[in-house]
């Protein structure tokens, strides 16, 4: 088998078993099904297996790394969340934040499958060992402001649960607030920290590759937007205190301009992020 084919196989498929991967932890997650809580673990890594493959596929095939349009990172962000999950999956030896995680890497890799093009030929400065370094750190800044938005969401979902004296099984099966709170800080630090490093490779390189860039570009402008909420939260926390539901729904606002920021942005606004 071609790598194209590969490629072009894996493309549909992948969908289908992040879905698939999706909905056996909904329902461990949901029915405490026995068997679907002791397939799932494989499951995951059978998905990290095979969205490895089609990295490296896609790599040969059109001989650079996907990070050159907006639907490249996307399957690039999906995989280093499932990946990023599996780390964090093996280390507290729980998988019950899975299927929230988790769905958030399908609906990247499906908007990604749904509208990726295959690009043969790429501008040489794309080729750039730079835009390795600025789009890896990019890529995991995303990653961890992701699953700190994930488990924003969760200690909100848990806290309106307590405070409406709901036991049910948002209760019953994910960590406590404290353990949420405490992972979704971690991950929001290592986020800021990888984009203040992707921020400043930019800044210092693209003007040098682009004849067309412009520090008033919006890409640029979101980005230093979402670089400075997330800087006003972490020092909200340091400096005032801050912590519990405040902190949760800036790291939730931060995480939508993130979003828009990788879509409406870059797909119709940014001029030097729009490459194709």
């Amino acid at each position: 088998m071609s790598f194209q084919l590969f490629v072009d196989v894996l493309v549909v498929l992948l969908p289908l078993v992040y879905a698939g991967l999706v909905a056996l932890y909904g329902i461990s997650f949901f029915k405490g099904s026995a068997w679907a809580t002791k397939a799932k673990s494989t499951a995951l890594f059978v998905v990290v297996f095979l969205h490895l493959l089609y990295i490296l596929a896609r790599t040969a095939s059109f001989d650079h790394p996907p990070v050159t349009t907006v639907f490249e990172i996307m399957t690039m962000l999906a995989f280093c969340i499932v990946v990023g999950y599996t780390y964090i999956e093996i280390k507290t030896r729980t998988g019950n934040t899975g299927f929230f995680i988790l769905l958030l890497a399908l609906v990247f890799q499906t908007v990604s499958s749904l509208f990726i093009r295959d690009l043969f030929e790429i501008p040489l400065a794309l080729r750039s060992r730079l835009l390795g370094f600025h789009v890896s750190s990019a890529l995991l800044g995303y990653t961890a402001i992701s699953l700190s938005a994930v488990y924003g969401v969760l200690y909100l979902m848990l806290y309106h649960e307590i405070k409406s004296s709901r036991f049910g099984v948002i209760y019953n099966r994910l960590p406590n607030l404290e353990m949420l709170e405490k992972m979704s800080h971690k991950a929001e630090v290592f986020g800021f920290i990888m984009l203040t490093i992707a921020i400043c490779v930019g800044v210092l390189w693209l003007p040098s590759v682009f004849p067309n860039f412009s520090y008033w570009d919006p890409k640029l402008i979101g980005t230093l937007i979402i670089w400075t909420l997330y800087a006003l939260g972490l020092s909200a926390k340091r400096k005032f205190g801050w912590q519990g539901r405040k902190t949760m729904i800036l790291a939730i606002i931060a995480f939508t301009f993130v979003f828009l920021s990788m879509t409406v942005i870059n797909m119709y606004l940014s001029a030097f992020h729009s490459f194709h």
